[in-house]
């Protein structure tokens, strides 16, 4: 139980990156870095009491550095992608960098998980990261300093907060990118693994990923998750939005009503491992790995499409340009304050 830290390598401007562990009483541990905050491993025992690494990452920080896939990545200021790379805020308007397709995808390339951290805290059992983003930051208003805490609690519940108070009238939508595969990182495809998520609606999407402003009914369709279902089920039906995303990468409107709940299930049934996740964010995007190729990941191994899905919890993607959607501004002076949670359950 508690805390350990040891190195994790130099990144390419000389700067030294640790690796905390926190391990709770029945030996469930998480690592994270304070290079990008980022969520490096979730080591659960198995049925069989064997520990596996159920989150897809990298051996150091050289890999997370000089990766393009976002494994464990904690995600802002604004998390997935808003329609032509620009918004408008009273009045002023604001050009963000093209980096998908001549929209801004996860805030531009100078990514916050590709920066050093600072560690704001630390005890037992949690972490906090700070990281000051200044005004104009990635194109945006507004200077905030981004707080990120995790914590690991003798539940096995790994719980990731974010905490901030812009000094101007910005966007802010923050997420974590880990790539899980309750099998182990390295077991493969997870198309026999199952999937629930409590929506009844999914945000319509062009080819390019941005929203129309649609809400699509999920009943009869290859996005209905209510019940569970294997991953592979219905992943290659000719619907177009599975063709547009070239599998499941979609925004699903949860039904939580802005309350923290539990807004879906990941299983297992190889390791017996479950996976349950929790917000009080109104979306999420399931994405299962649909452009990773050929990536060499922890201890050489080499991760392909589908080897994982993603549980993005956040605000609609380009919400800024959609009035019926929440909004994702947080005004000067307001505390932007959010939770995500994922408890593993071993059956």
């Amino acid at each position: 139980m508690g805390i350990t830290e040891k190195n994790f390598g130099v990144t390419s401007k000389g700067e030294s990156a640790v690796l905390y562990t926190i391990t709770n009483k029945n030996g469930m541990s998480i690592g994270v870095s304070d290079f990008g905050a980022t969520l490096v491993s979730i080591i659960v025992p198995d049925r069989d009491g064997k520990d596996l690494d159920v989150v897809l990452g990298y051996d150091d920080v050289t890999g997370y550095e000089e990766g393009t896939v976002f494994f464990g990545a904690i995600v802002g200021r604004s998390a997935n992608r808003i329609g032509g790379a620009g918004f408008e805020i009273n009045g002023v308007s604001y050009e963000l960098e093209k980096n998908d397709n001549g929209n801004n995808l996860h805030s531009g390339l100078d990514f916050y998980n590709k920066r050093m951290w600072n560690v704001l805290d630390k005890t037992e059992e949690s972490i906090t990261f700070l990281l000051h983003s200044p005004d104009g930051d990635q194109g945006y208003p507004g200077a905030i300093d981004m707080e990120v805490k995790y914590v690991l609690t003798d539940e096995n519940e790994v719980k990731i907060s974010y905490h901030a108070v812009p000094d101007q009238d910005t966007i802010i939508n923050m997420t974590n990118h880990s790539y899980f595969n309750l099998n182990g990182h390295d077991s493969g495809d997870i198309l026999a693994q199952e999937i629930q998520i409590d929506a009844d609606y999914f945000t319509k999407a062009n080819e390019q990923s941005i929203p129309t402003g649609e809400l699509t009914d999920v009943t009869g369709t290859p996005m209905d998750f209510r019940e569970k279902k294997a991953v592979g089920r219905d992943i290659e039906e000719p619907y177009e939005a599975l063709i547009f995303g070239k599998g499941y990468d979609h925004n699903w409107v949860l039904r939580n009503n802005g309350m923290f709940a539990k807004v879906a299930e990941m299983s297992g049934k190889d390791s017996g491992i479950s996976m349950e996740v929790y917000t009080d964010l109104p979306g999420m995007q399931l994405y299962t790995a649909n452009f990773v190729e050929d990536e060499k990941g922890k201890g050489g191994n080499i991760y392909q499409i589908r080897h994982a899905a993603c549980f993005e919890t956040q605000y609609y993607p380009d919400a800024i340009h959609k009035e019926q959607f929440p909004s994702p501004i947080c005004r000067k002076g307001e505390t932007y304050e959010t939770c995500t949670m994922y408890k593993f359950i071993v059956k």
